[in-house]
């Protein structure tokens, strides 16, 4: 297993047919992930069209998710939580001085995903709505969003099967409130089609 430390985020290639697992090892921590097409980044991994085409907030097993040219980039075929969030962009400096004037500013994910992303041509203005795993963003009746601790245990994790060579951006979320007040590394793993 791979791991990505606290607070930061790495990019790789994964391509059509291999499985991308997500893991939560000591659990409670969000991972944004991100997906380019890694022949063309301007195909990107769309919150807008996956949920339209879904039907609902709560992707999970199943579920695929789409580019913003409606292709399938990822299959979610396995899934031990259920309960992930595609509503809400990575976390910013500015998200920081809007939530978090008393911390530290920190880049947060999207820092963190630029840095990654850069040496595969992906500009900080490509970066869209993540698919963020393990994060636990219920909508009230009224509309009204709050972000609570995830729901994962030590150990859960989310399986995606890629339908397209793709470039990948995973972080282990920075946001205090998306990780029950604590910062936990994120594990990956690759496995061959």
């Amino acid at each position: 297993m791979n791991e990505i430390p606290p607070r930061s985020g790495t990019a790789f290639r994964l391509s059509a047919g291999e499985t991308l697992t997500v893991i939560d090892p000591r659990g409670q921590q969000v991972a944004d992930l991100l997906a380019f097409n890694a022949d063309d980044p301007r195909e990107v991994i769309s919150s807008g069209r996956t949920l339209d085409y879904a039907e609902t907030i709560r992707l999970t097993t199943g579920h695929k998710l789409y580019s913003n040219r409606s292709r399938v980039m990822l299959e979610i075929v396995d899934d031990t939580v259920g309960i992930h969030d595609f509503l809400l962009t990575p976390c910013s400096h500015e998200t920081f001085d809007h939530f978090y004037p008393e911390m530290p500013r920190h880049r947060g994910c999207f820092g963190n995903l630029a840095e990654a992303l850069a040496p595969y041509g992906v500009a900080p203005d490509m970066i869209p709505v993540a698919f963020n795993c393990f994060m636990n963003v219920p909508v009230a009746a009224d509309g009204r969003l709050q972000v609570l601790p995830p729901v994962s245990k030590p150990g859960d994790q989310v399986r995606f099967v890629a339908r397209m060579n793709l470039i990948v951006g995973l972080t282990a979320c920075s946001a205090p409130a998306s990780n029950g007040g604590t910062f936990k590394p994120i594990g990956y793993r690759i496995d061959a089609a």
